[in-house]
């Protein structure tokens, strides 16, 4: 299990796999918040765990996860595994420190601002009740983003560029200070999307510590040990003392408490797979190297095997610790975690070394997070425990295999090429939806329409998937246009 990899040469490959990774959170996201509630819900394992229907209130004795439990820490392994990309390549170019340190905290200021102002221009955040004003100005909203996060062509001149910027910034933060909410209250810094701003936590803080630790896994590993001890100091129940002061303590509780670093124990997870798909990604196969299907490499019909026990092996998971069958869901699992290591042993070229060492760490994982699965009363999402934190870590590498397979080994990039789009522009997606898709299916009289063939549970679903495909679609133009905005 080897640490990063070398700053000194430049890809060969991309990462297919990541972005859709990344694309089935944030469109595994999106679902979940257009899901049916009250008379048309659906069964409890299409919801959170802990609010299932028909109530949908928090209960908080309840454990187990669903795939909506999923999906966050999905896309924050995803965050996780691209930082050694993003870094490394600026590392390569021989970009000063200070400029890489301006950099990650460039990047932890855009993501707090995106996490205030996608907040405050939701439309049913500015009304109870929206108007056509609101549904336009929601849409004004959105489409002020774009010269404050679109990446503009280097080739344009620095006066645009800047002008741009400005313009975007100084409409951005008009447009704050003009809007009113219900009873008249303005804008707030103490309102903001809470999964935006623990992903700028995590973006800032993960960034800067695979940076130090990308020569030492092992002191990677020891920081990691620590936030484990701090973490048990005060939940479930905080023990009095300095660690408690520190857990509580914040100069500036709007965008960070030590609360959400930990989140690092999906995001640490995500950096070391990074760095095995940067090693991957930089090496080149020699002629005469094994190809799928040849006598020394793997049979095509061995990664179909190795694909659908990645696949079978995280639905077993979610279904086995929802239900609660934990004896024999952990045994089974680990039989699993056995067969998947035999099957990936003896790798004979570069993608079977990979698929084997992040199983490796898969393995790992899952296996210490089943161990800590009765720990704080069984794996839960909220307050997240420390099962569920390791347990989704190791499912998000099974699930980045299973993608790799299709993508890498049989090459139908196609078939997902939906969410490889959606991944590789996550923030059009996690904005449009409020701002986008939704207040254009208004103002056309498109989504009454929709919302009036709901008449069961499972079209309510249908109707969900609808939208869900719209905002895909919408995302896909701008990506397919190389329009991106930066994260």
């Amino acid at each position: 299990m080897t640490a990063g990899a070398s700053d000194s040469s430049e890809p060969r490959r991309r990462a297919y796999a990541l972005d859709a990774l990344r694309g089935l959170a944030i469109l595994g996201m999106i679902l979940s918040g257009q899901l049916p509630f009250g008379e048309h819900a659906l069964p409890a394992w299409m919801y959170h765990a802990r609010v299932p229907p028909p109530e949908h209130k928090w209960i908080g004795t309840l454990a187990g996860i669903t795939w909506v439990d999923l999906v966050f820490p999905f896309f924050l392994f995803a965050l996780g595994a691209a930082i050694p990309l993003a870094l490394s390549r600026r590392l390569a170019q021989g970009v000063a420190k200070l400029k890489v340190g301006l950099f990650i905290l460039e990047r932890g200021i855009l993501l707090g601002f995106f996490a205030l102002y996608v907040e405050a221009i939701r439309p049913y955040v500015i009304s109870d009740h929206p108007s056509v004003k609101t549904w336009l100005v929601a849409l004004l909203g959105f489409g002020l983003l774009f010269p404050v996060l679109m990446r503009l062509p280097d080739a344009w001149p620095a006066a645009w560029r800047w002008g741009i910027r400005a313009f975007g910034w100084a409409s951005a933060v008009a447009l704050l200070a003009l809007l009113r909410y219900p009873g008249g209250k303005g804008f707030s810094l103490e309102h903001s999307d809470i999964i935006i701003v623990v992903l700028a936590n995590m973006a800032v803080f993960g960034s800067f510590l695979w940076w130090l630790t990308r020569r030492n896994l092992l002191l990677r590993l020891g920081v990691l040990g620590i936030l484990v001890a701090i973490r048990l100091s005060n939940m479930p129940h905080p023990i009095e003392g300095w660690v408690s002061e520190v857990w509580r303590w914040s100069s500036l509780p709007w965008i960070y408490r030590l609360y959400y670093l930990q989140y690092l124990f999906i995001v640490v997870p995500g950096t070391i797979a990074g760095d095995l798909l940067r090693q991957w990604m930089q090496q080149e196969e020699p002629d005469h190297a094994p190809v799928p299907g040849s006598p020394k490499a793997w049979s095509p019909l061995r990664f179909l095997a190795i694909a659908l026990l990645m696949l079978g092996l995280t639905v077993l998971l979610v279904v086995g610790l929802k239900t609660r069958w934990l004896v024999a869901t952990t045994a089974v699992a680990f039989a699993l975690c056995a067969a998947g290591w035999w099957l990936m042993s003896k790798p004979s070229n570069s993608i079977e070394g990979l698929f084997h060492r992040l199983f490796n760490w898969a393995i790992y994982w899952l296996v210490l997070g089943l161990f800590f699965e009765p720990y704080e009363g069984g794996i839960k999402k909220d307050r997240a425990t420390m099962s569920y934190y390791f347990v989704t870590a190791g499912c998000a590498i099974c699930v980045l295999i299973w993608l790799s397979i299709i993508i890498d080994v049989f090459r139908r990039k196609r078939w997902v090429q939906l969410l490889i789009e959606n991944g590789q522009n996550p923030m059009i997606a996690y904005a449009g939806i409020n701002n986008l898709v939704i207040p254009v299916l208004a103002l056309t009289s498109v989504n009454q329409f929709l919302s009036s063939l709901v008449s069961s549970p499972w079209l309510g679903f249908v109707h969900g998937a609808i939208i869900t495909l719209l905002l895909a679609l919408s995302v896909s133009f701008f990506t397919k246009r190389n329009i991106f905005w930066r994260t």
